[in-house]
């Protein structure tokens, strides 16, 4: 195992600041460190096992040195320092969509298809949170019973929009508890034209409506996982995916109702059961006669995907329905992406194919 120089672009957001904590936490041997933030939180000090670092100006000069760089600063960052990055033979994670659909960029969640780091050119993508913790409840469904159909609906927390959203959502529900008027800024989407009251309310919109009525967040959902389940293609018809993505008032952790139809129709919940319970990364938490099952302010802090409430369709033979919550901001983005990192020191892959130092 090698000793690395790791930099972590947008460390004082609140996927970056968790980014630094799985990083400590990591089997990584990191030999150095450095934080980079926009020019406007550059001075500010961040630990590290202990250590005060300084947080630095991102500049494409930062990467020189650096043998992986973990991205959480938005796409349009990404996409401009990433190649930057690599160029200067450091390994990207990114935790934006700037990458997701680029055929030539690996889109990895590594208990589900870390063969595809084998493939990567110098950049890997974190896929979507709400994709990520669906396909990890499904996986080794699956891996056992084949897979058909996917129907989700998503009741994603506040904390996937930013630090901002937290806090707004947290002021207007003190200013509804008090009689007080709010003034929506943030959601469902800062950019978009309308702002919404998310405080006691569930908003059925996450990021921009397509033309089609989809919003850009359920086209992930549908797009990330073909290309994680179905080797790459995008639009692979050997599984069809359909998302309904909503926003609700909770700081950390996403919920997601799943709907499913499986290939080999003799599976079973007890079946179904097992390989959850088998598989690396979920924690199965499904006794409804004593009222066991995954809820979001249980998941925080925690790396794994909690999945409950299966149970046989009982209008179609070989569907079933399932339960997951996991942590958007851990698995869904921090830990997954360092886990990456993990699996690319394991696999001896943690350097950008043909550059020579």
């Amino acid at each position: 195992m090698s000793e690395y120089n790791v930099a972590i672009v947008g460390a004082t957001g609140a996927v970056g600041t968790r980014m630094i904590q799985m990083l400590a936490e990591s089997s990584l041997k990191v030999k150095s460190v450095k934080m980079l933030a926009s020019a406007r939180t550059a001075g500010t000090k961040i630990k590290f096992k202990g250590q005060d670092y300084t947080v630095e100006e991102t500049t494409p000069n930062s990467f020189e040195g650096i043998d992986l760089a973990l991205f959480s600063a938005g796409g349009s960052v990404s996409k401009q320092f990433a190649p930057e990055a690599v160029k200067r033979g450091a390994v990207v994670v990114d935790n934006t969509s700037a990458f997701r659909m680029d055929p030539e960029v690996p889109l990895v969640v590594p208990e589900v298809n870390a063969e595809a780091l084998n493939a990567h050119k110098g950049i890997i993508a974190n896929p979507n949170c709400s994709t990520i913790q669906m396909v990890m409840s499904l996986e080794p469904i699956r891996e056992r019973y084949g897979l058909g159909r996917i129907i989700v609906t998503t009741l994603q927390a506040v904390s996937g929009a930013g630090n901002r959203a937290i806090q707004e959502t947290m002021d207007q529900s003190q200013a509804v508890i008090d009689g007080n008027p709010v003034n929506p800024e943030i959601l469902p989407v800062a950019g978009d034209k309308k702002h919404y009251q998310q405080a006691f309310n569930v908003l059925p919109q996450i990021d921009v409506f397509e033309d089609d009525g989809y919003t850009h967040e359920e086209w992930k959902m549908i797009h990330e996982t073909k290309k994680i389940m179905c080797e790459g293609d995008m639009n692979s018809d050997a599984i069809q995916v359909t998302a309904t993505c909503s926003r609700v008032p909770v700081p950390i952790a996403h919920s997601e109702s799943v709907y499913f139809e499986v290939l080999d129709k003799s599976a079973t919940v007890e079946g179904i059961h097992e390989a959850i319970r088998n598989f690396d990364g979920d924690i199965l938490e499904d006794d409804p006669a004593n009222q066991i099952y995954p809820q979001p302010i249980n998941a925080v802090g925690k790396r794994e995907t909690f999945v409950g409430r299966v149970r046989p369709d009982l209008e179609n033979k070989g569907s079933f329905h399932l339960w997951n919550v996991s942590d958007n901001l851990l698995k869904g983005a921090a830990w997954n992406s360092v886990e990456i990192a993990e699996y690319l020191d394991k696999m001896d892959l943690l350097y950008v194919p043909g550059f020579i130092k």
